[in-house]
């Protein structure tokens, strides 16, 4: 068994993966790690300290690394995913089998997030929802929706925007990138996670824009798998 722990985009609750529990193979324990502020865990603060964030996810998961694990985590959860790694590290705890970025710019890379260190309006948080795309029509649509939503993306923007990268000994672990070849984030700035990692990189290109995690799914997934290792055998490439 090896476990697959899950971090959601701007906004998003780990919901967003769990139909992944019904497309990956029996050996792939798909566990999507809920933010503060949002889905079961509403009723907690919403964080805009990335760093600090990640160090509260590593406490949490610490229990559940007995057994082989990866991490990936979409656009902003591909930056929590990279905090995560090292707040466990600094922890003593065990590395991850893969770490995936997806959509995410690099840490050192991240220049053109800074107009997010100040907080949105509703207006202007709107606007930018509506420009990256992935959140459903239906949302802006209704008016209580809306409301419970833009207090998550504001902080959100903010975890982005607030967050200074640090650099730090590469990690001991594999960091896969996925790109989305519509997406407004440059092939460099995807390829410059390389410089991360000691142990091993690749960056694949998917058609759509900055949530072909939707859009590209089944190819997504494919790609992931090809790249984990079941415990005891050799890699496989086939989706269950």
């Amino acid at each position: 068994m090896l476990r697959l722990f899950c971090l959601p985009y701007s906004g998003a609750s780990a919901m967003v993966y769990a139909r992944w529990k019904r497309q990956l193979p029996s050996w792939i324990e798909v566990c999507p790690v809920e933010l503060p502020g949002r889905g079961r865990r509403f009723a907690e603060s919403l964080q805009t300290d990335l760093r600090a964030l990640a160090g509260q996810l590593a406490d949490e998961i610490a229990a559940r690394l007995d057994q082989p694990y990866a991490i990936f985590g979409h656009s902003l959860g591909g930056l929590l995913a990279f905090e995560l790694a090292h707040a466990l590290r600094e922890r003593g705890l065990p590395m991850p089998q893969a770490l995936f970025a997806s959509a995410a710019s690099a840490p050192a890379r991240r220049d053109s997030h800074r107009e997010l260190a100040e907080e949105q309006s509703d207006a202007q948080l709107i606007e930018r929802m509506r420009r990256l795309g992935g959140t459903a029509e239906a949302v802006f649509a209704d008016a209580e929706m809306l409301a419970l939503t833009l207090p998550v993306m504001r902080a959100d923007f903010l975890l982005c925007g607030l967050y200074d990268y640090r650099r730090r000994p590469a990690l001991a672990c594999p960091i896969h990138v996925f790109g989305g070849k519509a997406d407004r984030l440059s092939v460099d700035s995807l390829s410059a996670w390389q410089d991360e990692t000691s142990a091993g990189f690749s960056l694949e290109m998917l058609d759509g824009g900055h949530f072909f995690l939707n859009s590209g799914e089944a190819r997504l997934l494919e790609l992931l798998l090809g790249r984990l290792q079941q415990p005891g055998q050799t890699p496989s490439s086939a989706l269950a």
